[in-house]
């Protein structure tokens, strides 16, 4: 494309981010919150991103959140059903430890600039 790079929108409003502290800084800024969408807009913030950002990873760490959102969300619901005959218990507690330390992680990793897949999900989604 004679060195022409195509940037979305997401990328020009991280550029203005950039501009105060750098692109690898915006990036990392936007890495943290797809992995915090967890606890404040796990499927909108996933998607908003996805269509907006032109970058081939931030896509790919954003379509990952999504679908480990929805699939904790189901699994968790499926487990406090049968929480009711005892044997989702462990399934509820297994799947909220899931919930809440695998978004943990992702942030540690966005912070130390380094790669972070989601458990299971990561691996069908590259």
């Amino acid at each position: 494309m004679n060195g022409i790079v195509r940037h979305g929108k997401l990328e020009r409003i991280l550029f203005l981010i950039a501009s105060l502290g750098g692109v690898v800084a915006a990036m990392k800024v936007l890495k943290v919150l797809i992995h915090a969408s967890t606890w404040f807009a796990p499927i909108l913030l996933p998607i908003v991103v996805y269509l907006l950002s032109g970058d081939r990873d931030i896509k790919r760490l954003s379509l990952q959140a999504l679908v480990f959102h929805v699939v904790i969300g189901i699994l968790v619901s499926i487990s406090y059903f049968f929480s009711f005959i005892l044997i989702g218990i462990p399934f509820l507690i297994v799947f909220g430890l899931i919930a809440l330390i695998a978004p943990i992680v992702g942030i540690f990793y966005a912070l130390t600039n380094r790669r972070f897949d989601y458990p299971i999900i990561g691996s069908f989604i590259r």
